[in-house]
């Protein structure tokens, strides 16, 4: 296991160019590698690194971040350790004096070099969960409306677009000036830029269902686009749970209960809008 993540944390380090967290992933593997030298000490066994397991990992740090893919990595880590009953921790008990103190000194020290890690995007999951938070809100109340106010996933689907474009330029635009103002001026373009990708990229997910299901089938589309809400709140906290390192069940929970909420009230508003006005398109 060490050899592997020895390899996993050279490989991200490469590609970082933040002087200090390279030192600090660097000196991580070093950490790494005296721990592989113990365990071979002790169980004369020679370890290769598990390449598929290093390049699924690098793979994460590119595509999330490498604080992501380095927490993960020390979840499962810690999860594997702290399991009495395993046959292979028992097995080295027998065969490494000290075994319970070294793995403790090991766990403690990786999340203490971990902690003074300080990726840029990171940085920035204010200004994404700004803006997913937003859309999820807004956008899936909006459509919850639209379902029964207009009938026609064609309808539903333009008025979407028009909506979704011009919120993700004003959220974008909000919040460029809600950085400037708090005196992050170098911080307001990437800011913004991370909120507008958060709330269109919400708003196309959305969408979706509206554009695949032919048009009277209003209904599937609305279950459907209720189902990747749910998907999106999950996916979007279980990445900020493992990167920051919080509770993931209190944040789901209260995403997913105030969405759903804003979409029952829009559903029910929409649904007398159309029984009192008697509008029907």
């Amino acid at each position: 296991m060490e050899v592997t993540e020895k390899e996993i944390y050279l490989r991200i380090a490469k590609n970082i160019k933040n002087g200090k967290d390279k030192a600090t992933l660097n000196k991580i593997a070093v950490e790494e590698q005296k721990h592989h030298d113990i365990w071979q000490r002790y169980t004369k066994m020679s370890v290769k690194p598990a390449m598929m397991i290093v390049y699924g990992y690098v793979f994460l740090a590119r595509l999330f971040g490498y604080t992501f893919a380095i927490q993960l990595m020390e979840m499962r880590q810690s999860a594997f350790k702290q399991i009495p009953g395993t046959i292979v921790l028992e097995q080295l008990r027998e065969k490494v004096p000290g075994l319970e103190v070294i793995l403790e000194e090991e766990v403690v020290h990786e999340q203490e070099l971990i902690a003074v890690i300080d990726e840029e995007k990171l940085q920035y999951v204010g200004s994404m969960v700004l803006g997913l938070n937003d859309a999820l809100v807004e956008f899936t109340g909006s459509l919850a409306g639209w379902t029964f106010a207009m009938q026609s996933n064609r309808l539903i689907l333009l008025a979407g677009l028009i909506t979704g474009v011009s919120a993700t330029l004003s959220m974008a635009s909000s919040e460029y000036l809600s950085a400037k103002s708090e005196g992050r001026g170098k911080q307001a373009l990437k800011a913004s830029a991370y909120t507008g990708v958060a709330y269109l990229f919400t708003v196309i997910a959305l969408l979706l269902p509206y554009m695949l299901f032919p048009e009277k089938m209003y209904f599937p589309a609305l279950i459907v686009m209720l189902v990747l809400v749910i998907v999106i709140i999950a996916a979007f906290n279980f990445y900020i749970s493992v990167a920051k390192s919080i509770s993931f069940k209190e944040k789901f929970k209260e995403m997913s209960l105030v969405s759903l909420s804003v979409a029952a009230i829009s559903f029910l508003i929409g649904l007398a809008v159309k029984r009192f006005l008697g509008i029907d398109l």
